[in-house]
């Protein structure tokens, strides 16, 4: 769901290592070299049975005049603002530091869940060493090896303890998040939909700050806008807006079963908005991109055509999506692209039955034969679709470790094609038959 741990500590004590092992991937770069995560990190990692978001921050370094050191201090300090629990991670190696200090004088004034994890513990005399690390005054201390892996289930537990279910809306509408950078519009776009007219709107309290719920109920329509508007009002947040929009658009897009992705004509689609189109498929979400204020782009001949060939390309090969040209202030198309995220919505449902898939395998078989593996004929016999809550298909073969990639985009273009999935993430899971 919406929920974010952060992993904050000064730099070089070993974040990212353990960054990557959460998430079960190499993400994060690593070397002994301080300050090399400047780029803050986004994964999901999964445990107990729940499943959140991690951000691997930038090592914290006190009173620096390096630019890179500053954004690193001032992200910290947003990444505890917003995060549901917090890991500070500190080095065993080189004891209690000046700066461990520091970064604990700034955890003691937050009232999120903060858990101590004391790096390289990975010989007895280290294991004795640690025990230093309790006069830092947490009670929920963990002795761990991010290299080893010992010692980082014991802190994954307690983490999922405080870890809660985001309360679902009852009634079983969509959900609509709008999303996007600060100066793409969305704000406008939210408040040209909901108009002045506020009985068609309920104010649903959010369960993440600065989050609301705005139902829409005009023109026989009837869904949920999860506005994330207002990000330029914190004042602590100045360079560094990318890295606190992002954090935001994780809560409200975790939420949402369609995201529209407002993005800026003027700008183009930049590496934020890339990075928001790479959660939403990730995390299996519908999408709608939204090109706004189109009304301040000169029209020249095929400008529109060759704008969204530039943006399927970006985003290839999940490429099958609505894209729109708005203008939110103008109020043009602003209602098709409700129309086209209720279209979204209704994709991600969609069931077909066993009987329908398996003559579609057959056609979609005998028209492309799968590439045989070292001379073995590798034979699709039958397939299903998963019950989940986004499109998932399991395929039953007899090589199925063999299937090649881009013979899964075959038939994932050909189910598209059938079937009507735009704007939807689906999976194919090849199983042994």
């Amino acid at each position: 769901m919406g929920n974010i741990v952060a992993i904050v500590g000064r730099p070089n004590v070993g974040k990212s290592t353990f960054f990557n092992r959460m998430i079960g991937e190499r993400k994060s770069i690593v070397d002994n070299v301080s300050g090399v995560t400047r780029d803050r990190q986004y994964g999901t990692t999964e445990w107990n049975g729940k499943t959140f978001n991690v951000v691997d921050t930038g090592g914290f370094v006190k009173n620096s005049n390096d630019i890179f050191e500053k954004a690193i201090r001032s992200q910290v300090r947003i990444a505890m603002d917003e995060a549901t629990a917090i890991i500070f991670m500190v080095d065993v190696t080189t004891g209690i530091t000046d700066l461990d200090e520091e970064v604990t004088r700034m955890l003691r004034r937050t009232k999120k869940h903060v858990f101590l994890a004391v790096n390289k513990v990975d010989n007895h005399s280290r294991l004795l060493a640690a025990n230093e690390f309790w006069s830092l005054g947490f009670e929920e201390t963990f002795f761990l090896s991010s290299i080893t892996g010992s010692g980082t289930g014991e802190i994954l537990d307690a983490v999922c303890e405080v870890i809660e279910e985001d309360p679902e809306i009852e009634e079983k509408i969509p959900k609509f998040a709008v999303l996007g950078q600060p100066n793409a519009g969305k704000s406008s776009l939210v408040n040209a939909l909901l108009g002045e007219d506020r009985n068609i709107v309920t104010e649903i309290a959010g369960t993440t700050r600065d989050s609301t719920h705005s139902r829409y109920t005009k023109y026989d329509k009837d869904f949920f806008l999860i506005d994330t508007a207002g990000l330029r009002k914190k004042d602590k947040v100045h360079e560094d807006l990318e890295f606190y929009s992002v954090m935001r658009a994780i809560r409200a897009l975790e939420e949402a079963d369609v995201c529209l992705l407002v993005i800026d004509a003027v700008a183009g689609v930049e590496a934020q908005d890339m990075k928001i189109i790479s959660l939403a498929q990730k995390r299996n979400k519908g999408l709608v991109l939204l090109i706004n204020k189109w009304d301040l782009i000169k029209k020249e001949t095929n400008s529109a055509r060759d704008l969204e060939n530039d943006i399927r390309e970006r985003i290839a090969p999940f490429n099958d999506v609505d894209i729109l040209f708005i203008s939110a202030l103008e109020k043009q198309r602003i209602f098709k692209a409700i129309e086209k995220g209720l279209e979204v919505y209704e994709n991600r449902q969609r069931t077909i039955s066993t009987s329908v898939l398996n003559e579609w395998l057959e056609e979609a078989t005998n028209r492309l034969n799968p590439p045989s593996h070292r001379g073995k004929l590798i034979s699709i016999k039958y397939m299903t679709q998963v019950r989940t809550y986004y499109p998932a298909f399991a395929l039953f073969c007899n090589y199925p470790t063999h299937i090649r990639d881009s013979y899964k985009l075959y038939l994932e273009n050909q189910l598209r094609r059938s079937f009507n999935f735009t704007g939807v993430p689906i999976s194919l899971f090849f199983r042994k038959k």
